[in-house]
């Protein structure tokens, strides 16, 4: 009796807004770009990710990740 219950009960509505929304295609959005700017940049000229503080290394880690992960 337990389980049928359980089951009728309705999913707990998650309410996700059109501003929250964009927000969050903005912020991939920045990061893609982010990234592959990167990634030109270690391509084109290596000696510039010394400047900034970055190890080649790092640098890789972070032209690896997907879009939606920080």
């Amino acid at each position: 009796m337990v389980r049928k219950l359980a089951r009728l009960a309705p999913e707990p509505r998650r309410d996700y807004s059109l501003a929250a929304l964009r927000s969050t295609m903005a912020a991939w959005s920045e990061r893609a770009r982010f990234r592959w700017a990167l990634a030109q940049m270690a391509k084109d000229n290596p000696h510039l990710i010394d400047d900034i503080g970055l190890t080649s290394w790092q640098v890789e880690e972070e032209i690896a990740k997907r879009f939606w992960r920080r």
